[in-house]
């Protein structure tokens, strides 16, 4: 069913990108930064849609000059398709590649963290980034990504925990999942546990719910399957956002 679901989620960024127009409005300062460059560089994550993702990569750059109060979420956004260029090389045995991207992505994380404004989206998106990643990274860079993964779905957590039950189901999802997968890579097992109960008293109903009833049941699956982006992020967001402007 899970997998099912990605499929639909694949086929729907796809169909999204041949309808919406092919020029972001960077200039529009209504929309956050998260915005503007979410489908873009989400096509690439989810579906490998590299015209998209390029042309994500591209608004990273132009708008660091056009927002540079931005910069913090800027440079996480960075981190994070650096990341996702490491991992292509990576699978596909460019390793020398692989290493000079993973490096320049360690990089960009480290000075978005730096950033004391323009930085409300650093955690997520680099926690974010991590989980997605970090299982398909070489085995001896995989206990690193998931520490560091940990680390900022902490971060976010506190941020979020006295009113997590009244996020959208995304971002309530997202959180509770990302703590409790980070908990459990990094060898957190309680916490890990604690987390999974989390879910299924807040998440029942939801894409969410299969896989922590799964982890429940029998928790040594946990090593080899993932609790986060059941969700995912939803296509045509940009476009529907625009609307509600007009």
């Amino acid at each position: 069913m899970i997998r099912i679901f990605k499929i639909l989620v694949i086929v729907a960024l796809v169909t999204v990108a041949a309808a919406q127009t092919q020029q972001t409005p960077l200039s529009d300062s209504r929309l956050t930064v998260h915005t503007l460059l979410r489908e873009d560089i989400f096509a690439g994550f989810m579906a490998d849609d590299m015209k998209r993702f390029e042309r994500g990569e591209r608004n990273i750059q132009l708008l660091m000059e056009q927002r540079p109060d931005q910069k913090g979420n800027l440079l996480a956004w960075k981190g994070g398709a650096l990341l996702y260029r490491a991992v292509s090389a990576n699978e596909n045995k460019r390793e020398d590649e692989f290493k000079g991207y993973y490096q320049q992505s360690l990089d960009a994380f480290a000075e978005a963290r730096k950033q004391t404004a323009g930085n409300d989206g650093v955690a997520a998106i680099t926690g974010g980034s991590f989980a997605l990643f970090a299982d398909r990274l070489p085995n001896q860079y995989r206990a690193a990504a998931w520490s560091a993964a940990y680390e900022n779905y902490q971060i976010l957590y506190k941020l979020q925990a006295p009113s997590v039950d009244k996020l959208p189901v995304h971002l309530r999802g997202e959180v509770l999942a990302g703590v409790a997968q980070t908990a459990q890579r990094t060898g957190r097992k309680e916490e890990a546990a604690q987390f999974v109960d989390k879910m299924l008293a807040l998440l029942g109903g939801t894409p969410y719910e299969p896989m922590a009833k799964k982890w429940k049941a029998n928790p040594e699956s946990a090593a080899n399957t993932s609790l986060t982006c059941m969700t995912c992020h939803d296509a045509g967001r940009l476009a529907v956002r625009m609307a509600d402007l007009k």
